[in-house]
């Protein structure tokens, strides 16, 4: 019995359809202070205890809002990150789940944590929650992880797509199915959709300062991110682009991008305006300041994918 449902889970796997893109469509009229286009509306309070989730390494509960929808809350250096980028990559056609910023608020019937840091407190307030929204029909196949260097989609535009905006946001926590779920675990990620298997990058909240392979990243620190913006593209070299990111996993990762998949993303990347960026970033908890930074920032990494673009 058990060997005929494990063949029969192998031969539903191997039917499945892997999905790592989709045509985002028309996204000049997106909030991206909003919900992005996906129909999914920001929490409500109250919010209601269910349990605490000790998966990763930041601390996380689950919730329930005024709505009777299901959050997953996380505190810490992460949320800030993972609320703004999330909008970015969803509007260029990649999977990720909304992620909101709730700066301040209650959590009632909180039990006592196992982790909760300075963000939460036993009575319940808590500052900088992010609020992510779980699909109900998505199934996270825990048994499963994919890498950057292999099929089903190493080689192509698609995937190159998604590496440019790891590094468009120096997101240096880059690590793949080479990296044991015994430490922090890889952060790609396959869910099962039906007969599709989307095939996704699930950590945005790691960067947005300074990327690094040792122990000198930083994260949500427009200084360290806007130093290291002339260094983004350094230019075309044998057919590649030279990008000047590190991250905890290089090999295999930026050193095969042909100038053609830079030029596809921006197909997508380059309709996103100042705009929407900076109404992203303040929707994230950035300061006025903080927004206008990193708005000037990433906009001079956009023009230099532009550059590589337009040498074609």
């Amino acid at each position: 019995m058990k060997r005929a449902a494990l063949l029969l889970a192998w031969s539903l796997a191997a039917a499945a359809q892997p999905v790592l893109w989709h045509d985002p469509g028309d996204i000049g009229g997106w909030d991206f202070g909003g919900d992005v286009g996906t129909g999914i509306s920001v929490p409500r309070p109250p919010y209601t205890f269910l349990r605490e989730d000790l998966s990763g390494t930041q601390p996380k509960i689950f919730v329930r809002d005024a709505a009777g929808v299901t959050w997953n809350v996380k505190f810490g250096y992460e949320a800030k990150g993972e609320s703004f980028c999330w909008r970015v990559v969803r509007a260029c056609g990649y999977f990720a789940e909304p992620n909101y910023l709730v700066p301040d608020g209650v959590i009632q019937g909180l039990r006592p944590l196992q982790r909760g840091g300075d963000w939460i407190h036993a009575d319940g307030h808590f500052t900088n929650g992010r609020f992510q929204y779980r699909y109900p029909n998505l199934k996270f196949r825990g048994d499963q992880n994919w890498r950057w260097d292999e099929p089903p989609f190493a080689g192509t535009k698609e995937l190159s797509g998604l590496k440019i905006l790891i590094m468009l946001f120096s997101n240096w926590d880059n690590k793949d199915a080479r990296v044991g779920a015994g430490g922090s675990g890889p952060n790609t990620a396959i869910f099962q959709d039906g007969g599709k298997q989307i095939y996704a990058f699930t950590d945005w909240g790691s960067g947005m300062g300074r990327w690094g392979d040792g122990t000198d990243q930083t994260n949500w620190r427009c200084d360290d991110f806007s130093r290291q913006t002339p260094g983004f593209v350094h230019g075309v070299e044998h057919g590649r682009v030279v990008f000047g990111y590190r991250g905890d996993l290089n090999e295999g990762f930026d050193t095969n991008i042909p100038p053609e998949h830079a030029g596809w993303l921006m197909l997508y990347l380059g309709r996103i305006t100042d705009a929407q960026l900076h109404a992203g970033l303040k929707a994230s908890g950035a300061t006025d300041a903080e927004a206008g930074c990193f708005t000037r920032a990433l906009r001079e990494r956009i023009e230099q994918l532009r550059r590589v673009r337009e040498s074609l």
